[in-house]
Parts: structure tokens; C-alpha cells; sequence
């Protein structure tokens, strides 16, 4: 007999939960839509900052190999996504596809941690964008008073005012309705992605062939270090990465993959698109190409215009423009910073409130949370209540320790995502899939064998901090969430009826 912490929740029940008029989200995106969502989410300060920094600390020119196999890397996770998100249209993305394939327990383990992964991005997203905002008022003349400016503040206290407003009109947008939310990320996109292309293509006036020599710089190796800041892999097995050469392209990979994270995002939004079945490949392949090709174009660029030993740490793109004289360049950069990681901290926030707007749907989660809006079809309550959560986490917590939480978060999904591929080829053959992963098992096996190895180089103090907030979700689950769930309830929606929930949470 199954455990029940096991119990799966098959793909037909999954669909016919999302045609309850009450937890029906509206379907109203395209391929377009969906692209420009998985670009708007991608492209962040990474393409700014993380290129120059990882080609002078770790790989030199080549770098651009560097994205090149870091996007294989997504690549291999993008082709099972785009599986799951075109056979299952449901929100949720990875929580709904392992609760169909692997069962409950393990669907709510990848629900809390999605949970923490976009609720901690976006309020790192915010922190960053109010940075560049205020780097820009000071350009101007401008500054914010310490205590509104800085979580710090003067004397040790500060909210971060920017951050937590840019939180909450970013959940009205999204309140609002899920078209208009695509509207505002298509202006955003389209000027972030016209910055970038002005300054590959302004780059490459100032391009010197010199600067790629050596292409591939000599290798170095990296001291052995045995506190908690050092990757896992190195406390396991003494082993230590190197800097340049060949194995430091793979090191540099495993640092520019976070440049990537975002992608799985588009997922998230399967309900609510016209056309899944062709729309959803679309959407998630189409959006990681794009930034792809930016991504290379820029670490080419930037590595070209000034040799990688001497470009700066915290604003390389900007940078390397003062150093061929044209310092107005820099201004540039933080527009187009500021403006693109708007849409970064809107479509996390999409992420995070589809994730729990899924889960409380099927009861693991109060069903209060799981009632859409009357007028505009949006979930709003979560909506509503996790912006004012990550408004106040934004404002007052010093977050860059824990930014590590969101790579270590993303690459779980992706383990347990590939997995769920091929144990649901094996369950439910029958299935008709519009998009299916090629070489299965093969391809599944190399993603998770790829997002194991990038977990394994982060620090050994991130995986004890994730190993913590499992533990949290494990005591919620038996505490309430196995009780409550749908499944254990023998709660299920029939064709072509409609769900009646009773009981405290259905109010």
C-alpha cells in the first residue's frame, strides 16, 4: 500500500481543479507574453555587473565559454520544464509537477523551498533596484535621508523606503490583473533589452584585440579553506576549484548560472496562457536563448574593451566605458540596471504568489489564500499578502548572505523537475504530451547531474541555512498541512461540477 505522504495527485484532477469559476485564474498570455516574462526575469544587474566581475576573478576572456555552459547547463532543466508546463498547465510549476509524479511530501518540500527562493529574490531584487535609484538621485544632486535610504541608517536602525514601495505598486500591478502585468513588463523589457543592445554595439567601437590575449588565461589554483564559507564539495572531498584555465571556465559557469536563474518562472504561468501545449516550449526556450546570445555578447564585449586584469569588481561594464573615455556610458548602465530589475522583482513575485496560490488550492496551504478575485480573475489575497511580507523583509533585513538561498533554491526545483519527467513517462505513458524532452532518461539523468555538481560548489553555510528552512517546512507540513490536504480529505473535483469547500480555511 502507498504511504500517504506519497500519495500523488494525478494530472486530469490537476486540470480539473483549475476549472473551479472560484480558483480559476484567466487565461490570457501568448508565446510573446511568456518570452518577454522569462527575458524581463533573466536579464538583472548580472548582465552588468556579474560578466566583468567572474571574467577577472575566474575566467578571463573566456568567460563567454562560461555562459555558454551555464546555459547548457539551464538548457538541460528548460527542455523538462517545458514538458511539464505544456502536458500540466497548472500553476506551480515544479511544486505541481512533483506532486504529480513523485507525491505530496515531496511536492510540499518543493513548494516551501519555491517559497523561500522567490520571496528571498525578490527582496533582494528590490534592495538592488533602490541602490541604482539612489545612485541615480545622487548623479542628480539628490539624496534620500540615512534612515529611509539605508537599512543601516545612521545609528544602526533604517528602512529601506524605496525598496518596500516598489514591492507594494508592483503587487497592486499584479492585483490588477495578469494582462496588465505583461503590458508593464513588455515597456520594461523592451527598453532594458535596448540598453543592453546599445552597449554591445557601442562596446564594440572600443573593442581591442590585444585585450583577448590570452583567451584562455594560465590556471590558477585556489587555496584549500576549511570553514563554512568554502563550497561544500571542497569539505567533502578536499577538493578545490581553480581559477582560469580550463576547469576555471567550469568554475566561472558555476558562478554565472545564477545570471540565469528565472527561467523556470515562465512555468509558473502555464494556467494562465491561451495556448499552453505550444505556447509554454515556447515561452521558457525562447526566453533563455535570447539572454544567452546577451549574455555572450556582453562578457565579449566587456572583456575586449579593457583587459581583464584591470576591469573593477562592483561596476565592470561601467567601468571599462570610463576607461576608453566615455564616462556618460556609466549613467547609461544604471538606467537600464534600474529599469530591468523592475520586471525582475515583478515575475518573482508572479512566481511566488502562483506557488501559493497552487498549494493552497489543494489544501496544503489555508484555502482562503486560494479564492481569485471576482473582477480582475488574480490571485489576491496571497498576492496582497506576500507583497506586504516582502515589502517589510525588503525594508528592514540585511539580505546578501542569504541571496545564496535563491541559487540553492532554483537548483532543487531543477533536480526534482527532471526527476519528475521520468518517473511520469514511467506512471502515465498514456499521457498526450504536445512537447516532450528528447533522450529521456539520458537528459533528465545530465540535469540533475549538472545541478548537483553547481549545488555542491556553493558554500557549505548556504546548504546548512537551506537545511534549516526544510526543517521548518517539515514541521508545518505534519503540523497542519498533511491534515488539511485535499487528497487526505478525499476532497476532488468531478467533471463538471464544481468543488463546495467547508469547513474554517474555505471562508
Amino acid at each position: 500500500m502507498t504511504s500517504p505522504l506519497f500519495r500523488t495527485k494525478n494530472v486530469e484532477q490537476s486540470i480539473l481543479d483549475t476549472e473551479e469559476p472560484e480558483h480559476a485564474l484567466k487565461k490570457s498570455l501568448s508565446a510573446l507574453d511568456l518570452t518577454v516574462f522569462g527575458v524581463g526575469v533573466i536579464i538583472g544587474t548580472g548582465i552588468f555587473v556579474l560578466t566583468g566581475t567572474v571574467a577577472k576573478n575566474n575566467a578571463g576572456p573566456a568567460v563567454a565559454l562560461a555562459f555558454v555552459v551555464a546555459g547548457v547547463v539551464c538548457a538541460l532543466a528548460a527542455l523538462c520544464y517545458a514538458e511539464f508546463a505544456s502536458t500540466v498547465p497548472v500553476a506551480g510549476s515544479a511544486y505541481t509537477f512533483s506532486y504529480a509524479s513523485l507525491g505530496e511530501l515531496p511536492a510540499w518540500i518543493i513548494g516551501w523551498d519555491l517559497v523561500l527562493e522567490f520571496a528571498l529574490g525578490t527582496a533582494v531584487v528590490a534592495v538592488g533596484w533602490s541602490g541604482y535609484i539612489q545612485s541615480l538621485m545622487g548623479n542628480a544632486g539628490w539624496e534620500m535621508p540615512e534612515v529611509l535610504g539605508s537599512r543601516q541608517g545612521a545609528d544602526g536602525f533604517g528602512f529601506d523606503i524605496l525598496a518596500a514601495v516598489l514591492v507594494l505598486l508592483l503587487t497592486v500591478i499584479l492585483v490588477l490583473g495578469m494582462k496588465l502585468s505583461a503590458r508593464v513588463t513588455s515597456v520594461v523589457v523592451a527598453i532594458k533589452v535596448t540598453v543592453v543592445l546599445v552597449v554591445i554595439v557601442a562596446g564594440a567601437f572600443f573593442v581591442t584585440a590585444d585585450n583577448y590575449d590570452p583567451f584562455v588565461p594560465k590556471a590558477q589554483p585556489v587555496e584549500a579553506d576549511q570553514s563554512l564559507d568554502a563550497p561544500l564539495i571542497q569539505l567533502m572531498f578536499g577538493w578545490a576549484p581553480s581559477n582560469f584555465g580550463v576547469m576555471g571556465i567550469f568554475t566561472a559557469a558555476s558562478v554565472v548560472f545564477f545570471a540565469f536563474i528565472g527561467f523556470d518562472i515562465v512555468a509558473t504561468a502555464a494556467e494562465e496562457t491561451r495556448n499552453p501545449q505550444r505556447d509554454m516550449p515556447r515561452g521558457i526556450l525562447g526566453s533563455l536563448f535570447i539572454c544567452t546570445a546577451l549574455y555572450v555578447a556582453v562578457s565579449i564585449v566587456v572583456t575586449g574593451m579593457q583587459h581583464y586584469s584591470e576591469l573593477s569588481v562592483d561596476a565592470p561594464l561601467a567601468d571599462a566605458f570610463k576607461a576608453t573615455g566615455h564616462p556618460w556610458f556609466a549613467g547609461f548602465i544604471s538606467f537600464g540596471a534600474a529599469v530591468g530589475l523592475t520586471t525582475v522583482c515583478m515575475i518573482l513575485l508572479l512566481g511566488q504568489t502562483r506557488v501559493f496560490f497552487a498549494m493552497s488550492r489543494d489544501g496544503l496551504l489555508p484555502r482562503f489564500f486560494s479564492r481569485v478575485h471576482p473582477r480582475f480573475k488574480t490571485p489576491h489575497r496571497p498576492t496582497i499578502l506576500l507583497g506586504v511580507v516582502i515589502a517589510v523583509l525588503a525594508g528592514f533585513t540585511p539580505l546578501e548572505e542569504l541571496a545564496a538561498l535563491v541559487n540553492i533554491g532554483t537548483l532543487f526545483a531543477f533536480v526534482v523537475v527532471a526527476i519528475s519527467v521520468i518517473i511520469l513517462r514511467r506512471t502515465r505513458p498514456d499521457l498526450h504530451r504536445s512537447f516532450r524532452t528528447p533522450w529521456v532518461p539520458f537528459l533528465p539523468i545530465l540535469s540533475v547531474a549538472a545541478s548537483l555538481w553547481l549545488m555542491l560548489n556553493l558554500p557549505a553555510e548556504t546548504w546548512v541555512r537551506f537545511a534549516i528552512w526544510m526543517a521548518i517546512g517539515f514541521v508545518v507540513y505534519f503540523a497542519y498541512s498533511r491534515g488539511h490536504s485535499r487528497l487526505a480529505r478525499g476532497e476532488e473535483t468531478k467533471p463538471g461540477e464544481v468543488f463546495k469547500p467547508s469547513g474554517p480555511d474555505s471562508r
